[in-house]
């Protein structure tokens, strides 16, 4: 079989192609009448067919992400994020770590709002917001809490 490969894949010879990969990968394809679309068993393509009982989705229809959004671990108040440094063992060897923001689910109170609003922060911008009010904080930081 690998001799009928090497020989297939000579420029001159294109029967020796055809023989090998229509022995090998079996170029072929069939109706799936059932579903209406045509399957091939080389790729997985799916090709369409007039006569398809199934309906078509609309081509205006809403595109759903495949993957959901990953919150980042960046306090949306104060903006702190991830800090670089090093470990540096005895023999001096520097290795890359990360220091990540302490973040934290809290439900907070609203004032003007009258009500809870759940709000992942830092332990520092709870501080901040014991500090001066929820309302002050999201003010200067831009946050709209009415959307939360």
């Amino acid at each position: 079989m690998a001799a009928s490969v090497v020989l297939g894949l000579s420029p001159g010879n294109t029967s020796g192609v055809m023989a090998a990969s229509s022995t090998r990968l079996h170029f072929r394809t069939k109706l799936n009448s059932e579903l209406g679309f045509l399957t091939s068993q080389l790729g997985g393509i799916k090709i369409s067919s007039n006569n398809s009982p199934i309906p078509s989705a609309p081509i205006s229809a809403p595109l759903r992400p495949a993957l959901q959004p990953v919150a980042r671990r960046v306090c949306p108040f104060t903006g702190k994020k991830a800090n670089k440094k090093n470990l540096v063992s005895f023999s001096n060897h520097k290795t890359k770590k990360l220091q990540f923001v302490n973040l934290q689910y809290k439900k907070v109170w609203w004032e003007a709002g009258k009500r809870f609003v759940k709000l992942r922060l830092s332990t520092k911008a709870l501080k901040t917001i014991e500090k001066n009010g929820l309302d002050a904080v999201a003010k200067k930081a831009g946050i709209d809490l009415r959307k939360e």
